[in-house]
């Protein structure tokens, strides 16, 4: 089994910097937290509202919760508490309610923003709030600079390994990932019998291996095993607001739809609680697995 780890290039903070988490769900931003207090940087906490799975595990820090129609609060927040640096950690699952947000000084200089918001992807909106940010004099950073053991390693990281005929499955499911990041659309992609045939949309991954389990009994896909998940970075994303990442559940998930394994972009990809995924995965016979990099690891 290769152990997990990544090259610790972590930030190099100033005595006097302050860094603050957007807090969403999953366990990334708990991980994020940790560090920073681990290094003496106790953060400060913006959970958003509805997102974060346990408001307790954010306890010990300092904190606020914003509504995601709040955004015009946002930075007055940040600047209020000293925040220098800022992390989005954890996924957000909505959008804010345009019809839901007070009219205020605040709201106004997020309202380009906004309107592009409805009708474009996720990483587009992305790059205009970390523009919007750096804009007030916050540095934008990532998870992956703050946790850098967290980035996928290149290689096999399981005691299984893929077969020659998964590689066709990587091969097409990471075409297809490529294509449909291209399009600000998602970052995964689904293949059997070397062919895609399923790919991630507003659902999420969790969602897409779901749709995977239930194509199974499908006629096209009658006789057909294995299976392979790709994820992978977007066409030239923004690196710092919404690397790639799996979990535990992206695991279990991927076994119950019938899949032989994980692929992921190695340097442009998180393993969350890394040990527990890949115990996990030893344990069901899956293979997880690193693969290079198709660009930079750096955002826009």
């Amino acid at each position: 089994m290769t152990k997990i780890e990544a090259t610790r290039t972590g930030l190099d903070l100033a005595p006097d910097a302050k860094v603050g988490i957007i807090a969403g769900g999953g366990s990334l931003p708990v991980e994020v937290a940790k560090a920073l207090a681990g290094q003496g940087k106790s953060p400060f906490v913006v959970i958003v509202a509805g997102e974060v799975d346990r408001i307790s595990d954010f306890d010990a820090y300092e904190q606020a919760t914003l509504r995601l129609e709040d955004v015009g609060s946002l930075l007055p927040t940040l600047k209020n508490h000293h925040v220098t640096h800022l992390v989005t950690a954890g996924h957000i699952t909505r959008r804010p309610r345009l019809s839901a947000m007070r009219l205020n000084l605040g709201l106004l200089a997020w309202v380009p923003s906004l309107l592009v918001g409805v009708t474009q992807g996720d990483d587009t909106v992305l790059k205009l709030f970390v523009r919007r940010v750096e804009r007030s004099g916050i540095k934008v950073v990532g998870a992956h600079e703050i946790v850098p053991e967290l980035v996928a390693a290149e290689g096999t990281l399981t005691n299984a390994a893929p077969r020659k005929s998964d590689w066709r499955d990587i091969e097409a499911a990471h075409t297809a990932a490529k294509a449909i990041g291209a399009l600000d659309i998602g970052q995964a992609a689904v293949a059997i019998g070397g062919r895609a045939i399923a790919l991630e949309g507003v659902e999420g991954t969790d969602g897409l291996l779901d749709r995977t389990r239930q194509l199974r009994g499908h006629g096209r896909l009658a006789g057909r095993t294995r299976g392979v998940l790709v994820k992978c970075a977007k066409p030239g994303q923004e690196l710092r607001a919404d690397l790639p990442s799996i979990g535990p559940q992206t695991v279990e998930a991927a076994h119950a739809a019938g899949l032989a394994g994980i692929a992921v972009e190695a340097g442009r990809s998180l393993v969350l609680e890394g040990p527990t995924v890949v115990a996990r995965a030893n344990a069901l016979g899956l293979f997880v697995i690193g693969l290079p990099a198709a660009e930079p690891a750096h955002g826009d």
